[in-house]
């Protein structure tokens, strides 16, 4: 599956970024698991990306969205996750992470604005001492992968799938 390059290892994302930010851009960065992508992701990554010049997707592992999800999860598998992100226009990097959080990879790029959904406010947010500043964002109404996810298992137990 092609991933148009967007797709990188850790070294080479804070190589990256480095540059970016040497050229005076501000980074964006958010993670999640975005196992099955939905209008309510592709609204809330349309919004962050106007939170500065570059997009940095941080992207949890097949092992990391099962250990936080559980054993019937990710539905769609990382390689599958990926290339779906990396064909949005707005996000520029996707990097991979398998720790439960996304601190190390922050650490490791170090973007100027980190991003979260608006469940977040108010909580502990991993990785929010190692940026410059932080912004939540509204969800979609009516649309989680839950909510999706319901929806099919919904549709099936009426025959319609």
């Amino acid at each position: 599956m092609s991933t148009t390059g967007k797709l990188k290892p850790w070294d080479e994302a804070a190589s990256m970024l480095k540059a970016w930010k040497d050229d005076g851009m501000t980074v964006v960065f958010t993670n999640g698991c975005f196992d099955v992508l939905h209008a309510g992701h592709v609204d809330y990554l349309e919004a962050s990306r106007k939170l500065g010049d570059k997009l940095v997707l941080g992207l949890n592992s097949d092992a990391s969205v099962q250990r936080l999800k559980g054993e019937s999860r990710p539905i769609c598998d990382e390689p599958a996750r990926a290339r779906l992100l990396c064909a949005l226009e707005c996000i520029d990097l996707v990097v991979v992470f398998d720790q439960d959080t996304p601190t190390e990879l922050i650490a490791a790029l170090r973007p100027n604005i980190l991003v979260k959904g608006a469940d977040w406010e108010g909580k502990q947010l991993p990785g929010s001492e190692l940026v410059d500043k932080v912004e939540f964002m509204p969800f979609l109404e009516g649309w989680s992968t839950t909510n999706v996810v319901d929806r099919i298992r919904e549709l099936i137990e009426q025959g319609h799938l």
